[in-house]
């Protein structure tokens, strides 16, 4: 049984509307999750080690006033196009679109003000909650109007995110729930503890501002063969990795399969990702310098957690050999995304 709850976390600033922010409880015997209807953002999410004690496993912050001000997309929806695009333009039925540029010469994660920053409309489900928004034409210079849903679902152990759009114009589009993980507890320090795993027989190298060079490159022989579990801070040394922060290329298709594993020996932790998505961005948390104040006065240092977002593969709207990116109308985007959690 999952029970879900309501109520007040905040409001908005004025200069953003001041509209109320809501927040979602939906828990198991084995899972609790928060969610707010700013951003569709996981604010906790907590899950039993092997001796039954539950610890928050999600980076994020106490108070709304957080996630208002600028931090790296903790635990939020990121939209329209999730990762980078090349420049911040691509070209449409001949036309040039030109979006706001976010991260040096690219622009990420839908622009100056994505999916992340903006309040959504919830509605309580049996198990879970659904979150709607109008994405008007040309915001953020994206082209169509597009209505977007995201639904979170508990079933015991199993948390699935839903994520479906309508478009007016040919648009590019790419969903992923950007949650930083640490299987320890959030807060509790590096990641290098952890054993990943990710089914994937290639990956795409990127050049210095992290866009795809456009090659599909064999993880075999390399340090992005992740195909057996790897112990992450080891893993980083034998290979002299910074860090990854890469799409890994699926095996192709619209079913749901199994697509990463991460294993944490101390706890007993284990959380499972299975996807209907082409690609997944492991993210290894490269950026947090301990600079931001999280939950319970935590800080964040380098390498404190890490991401699998799993979603299209970065400037595929500019690389017609990448997964299909564009959504016509009368088309629906429809994709699932599945964490499962146990002990082992």
């Amino acid at each position: 049984m999952t029970t879900v709850r309501r109520e007040a976390f905040g409001r908005m600033p004025p200069e953003e509307g001041g509209g109320e922010v809501e927040k979602f409880i939906l828990e198991s015997d084995s899972v609790r999750v928060e969610i707010l209807s700013f951003g569709c953002i996981i604010t906790t999410l907590e899950t039993k080690d092997r001796d039954g004690q539950f610890s928050d496993i999600v980076l994020g912050f106490d108070t709304l006033e957080g996630y208002t001000r600028k931090h790296p997309f903790f635990g939020a929806v990121v939209g329209r196009v999730a990762n980078r695009i090349a420049n911040g333009r691509f070209k449409l039925d001949g036309k040039e679109y030109q979006l706001f540029l976010n991260n040096g010469p690219n622009s990420l994660h839908g622009g100056g003000k994505g999916f992340d920053k903006v309040l959504w409309s919830p509605q309580v489900l049996p198990n879970g909650v659904r979150f709607f928004r109008l994405s008007p034409d040309g915001e953020e210079g994206y082209p169509g109007d597009l209505k977007v849903w995201v639904t979170y679902t508990l079933s015991d152990r199993e948390l699935a995110i839903n994520y479906q759009a309508q478009t007016s114009k040919t648009t590019p589009i790419s969903l992923t729930n950007h949650a930083y993980f640490n299987l320890a507890g959030q807060g509790s320090g590096y990641v290098y503890d952890h054993k990943i795993s990710i089914e994937a027989d290639s990956y795409l190298p990127v050049d210095d501002t992290k866009i795809p060079t456009g090659e599909v490159a064999a993880v075999q022989g390399t340090g992005f063969d992740l195909r057996q579990p790897v112990e992450l801070g080891k893993h980083l040394q034998k290979f002299h990795l910074d860090g990854f922060d890469h799409n890994f290329c699926l095996h192709q298709g619209q079913n749901r399969r199994l697509v990463a594993r991460v294993f944490h020996p101390p706890t007993g932790r284990t959380m499972e990702v299975h996807t209907t998505q082409p690609g997944i961005q492991f993210y290894t948390g490269n950026n947090l310098d301990g600079s931001l104040k999280g939950k319970g006065a935590a800080t964040y240092p380098k390498h404190s957690a890490f991401c699998l977002e799993t979603q299209n593969w970065p400037d595929a709207v500019n690389k017609p050999h990448f997964p299909n990116v564009l959504l016509h109308p009368g088309e629906e985007y429809n994709h699932t995304t599945w964490l499962v959690f146990s002990t082992a």
